[in-house]
């Protein structure tokens, strides 16, 4: 099977950051003298079997997990990222350029820039120029150059974008009949949870590269076990890889051509539980599936309350998510501002994960957004403007109890609240 645009190159592209941070062993425990012949037992053996399925590997402090992972990224790949001048990770010396003009691409290739990529997105009929720069070239510079150069244009760095959480409503009769799109790492379509949920693959040329966070966002959404379930449970996922293995992040050029593919699947909603800075061409790519009635949603990302704000979520018309603890309380580390629309579960909780343990805890607001995406997909199973507006309205008005009120903590409220699996359900 073929994928659509799917550019080897971008092999540089991407661990999220909640896989970055999760940890696999068991957790420690001291070991119990016993009378008789059996002598000291570790308390592993004496656990019911369903306690083995759990990763109970404590999870990292989120609210400045991003940024201390933004700098390590920085730190460990010199050679294929550097920082744009607000000190956001890009891979170094690339120009993302939209619907360039020749003006501008004879500048830059008379200032030493090379074409790496030059496509038209699939389904948004825009075109796409990556430029690479020569050695030495600064980045910032030429961004500013074809800017002023081409006002019509965008050109901005190839930023990349990690998870947003750390893993250590109606539902629909039939799940089969609802569709939603995935925009993460790879998603480990092997595991149970996905025995009954039909999904279609894009990128990393045609390879599966499983990862906890693509996994667990996927669970979240269209799993169904004995032991979670999504909030479509056995609904068809079309899932965007756009990291492929590597250890750096999602490019801004990754995202968008994933976008595209989406649009032409006709997926009604789409979940991107990444965050990073704005960014010229991501933000045409999602001005661009809103004209064409798609509805994103996107977690809010965890740097704290008086962070600034992070997108895809920030983008106007994105649908918003944050994270609440079992009470209904924000997550002390969840963003908050206008572009929090709505809340679910993101803390106490378990999802999938590839591998042994198969079950991890999970953290942020990485794992609600999913939650929103799933009841959304289930009010809009294919682009429609006017039925988007309606989706997030009847999602809106059921959050607030009839009322479509937001606020900047919870938005127009709580919804998904019984998707949440806790840790203690495993033991």
């Amino acid at each position: 099977m073929k994928f659509p645009f799917v550019n080897m190159r971008v092999a540089t592209v991407a661990v999220l950051l909640g896989a970055a941070a999760s940890a696999h062993a068991q957790l420690g425990l001291p070991s119990l003298p016993l009378p008789g012949r059996i002598g000291p037992v570790g308390l592993d053996g004496l656990r019911r079997p369903v306690d083995r399925l759990l990763d109970r590997a404590p999870l990292p402090d989120l609210g400045s997990l991003r940024l201390d992972t933004v700098k390590q990224l920085l730190r460990n790949h010199p050679d294929q990222l550097e920082a744009d001048p607000r000190g956001e990770p890009a891979l170094r010396g690339e120009v993302l350029a939209w619907s360039p003009s020749d003006a501008a691409l004879q500048a830059a290739r008379g200032a030493g820039a090379t074409i790496v990529s030059d496509d038209v997105l699939p389904g948004l009929g825009d075109r796409m120029v990556v430029l690479r720069l020569p050695a030495g070239a600064s980045t910032a510079a030429m961004v500013e150059r074809l800017r002023a150069i081409d006002p019509d244009g965008s050109y901005d760095f190839n930023h990349v974008y990690t998870g947003s959480g750390a893993a250590g409503g109606a539902r629909a009769g039939d799940g089969a009949a609802v569709r939603v799109g995935l925009v993460d790492s790879g998603v480990d379509g092997d595991h149970p949870v996905f025995e009954d949920a039909a999904i279609t693959r894009w990128g990393c040329g045609g390879q599966a590269v499983p990862a906890p966070h693509g996994t667990a966002v996927a669970a979240l959404m269209v799993g169904r076990s004995d032991h979670l379930h999504g909030a479509a449970p056995g609904a068809s996922l079309y899932a965007a890889d756009v990291y492929c293995g590597s250890p750096v992040g999602g490019a801004a050029d990754r995202i968008a051509a994933a976008l595209g593919w989406l649009d032409q699947q006709a997926v009604g909603v789409v979940n991107i539980s990444l965050v990073g800075p704005s960014n010229a061409l991501l933000a045409r790519a999602v001005a661009a599936m809103q004209a064409h009635g798609h509805l994103l949603v996107a977690a809010v990302g965890n740097d704290g309350p008086a962070a600034p704000p992070l997108y895809p979520a920030s983008y106007p018309g994105v649908v918003g998510v944050t994270g609440v603890d079992r009470r209904g309380k924000p997550l002390p580390e969840a963003a908050r501002g206008p572009q929090v629309k709505f809340a679910a579960p993101g803390s106490q909780m378990v999802s999938a994960a590839p591998g042994t343990p198969p079950y991890r805890q999970v953290r942020g607001t990485s794992f609600a957004a999913p939650i929103v995406a799933a009841l959304l997909a289930q009010r809009l199973p294919r682009p429609d403007r006017a039925g988007a507006a309606r989706a997030v309205d009847a999602l809106a008005r059921e959050a607030g109890h009839g009322q479509a009120v937001a606020n900047d903590e919870i938005g127009y409220g709580i919804v998904g609240a019984d998707v949440r699996t806790d840790p203690s359900d495993l033991r």
